[in-house]
């Protein structure tokens, strides 16, 4: 900031000041990579996946996976792919629309996620231990304004 500030005083990077350490914050937390989803060999989009299914607590279509989890049909298809492989979701036809497919946690794909999800909130609790809870819940807040105000907005400019 102090660079741009002395090359171009006129400027007001204030905005860059924010992104940049949202951008920063991505960075670290991706480089992490969720060590005990990790250990488990898992994505965190395909936990993701995993977690949808098991919170919702009913069969879901891969369409409704995609909203749940704001994912592209594409990303979705490829996850379940690999996941009903390893034998953690299972795929059910539809009886009226052979198209539709209904998806589900196998038992082992339940007893996955209800295993790993204790660690891994432990992970994520350490990782935001340098803030108290306090303001781990106004940082919460001012994010989730911000990804609602920002949705909204790039759904307005169409991006």
């Amino acid at each position: 900031m102090r660079q741009w500030q002395a090359v171009r005083p006129e400027l007001d990077t204030a905005p860059m000041e924010i992104i940049g350490r949202v951008n920063r914050c991505a960075a670290l937390l991706q480089q992490a990579e969720d060590a005990p989803l990790r250990r488990a060999g898992l994505s965190r989009p395909e936990f993701d996946l995993l977690g949808a299914l098991r919170r919702t607590g009913h069969e879901l279509t891969p369409g409704e996976l995609a909203r749940e989890t704001f994912s592209s049909g594409a990303a979705v298809t490829k996850r379940l792919k690999q996941l009903t492989e390893r034998g953690l979701v299972e795929r059910r036809g539809d009886t009226r629309d052979r198209r539709v497919a209904h998806l589900r946690l196998t038992d082992a794909g339940h007893e996955l996620v209800d295993g790993i999800m204790p660690e891994q909130l432990g992970y994520e609790s350490a990782v935001l231990s340098a803030l108290d809870g306090g303001r781990q819940g106004e940082l919460a807040d001012l994010l989730g304004e911000l990804l609602s105000r920002l949705e909204g907005h790039m759904r307005s400019l169409r991006i």
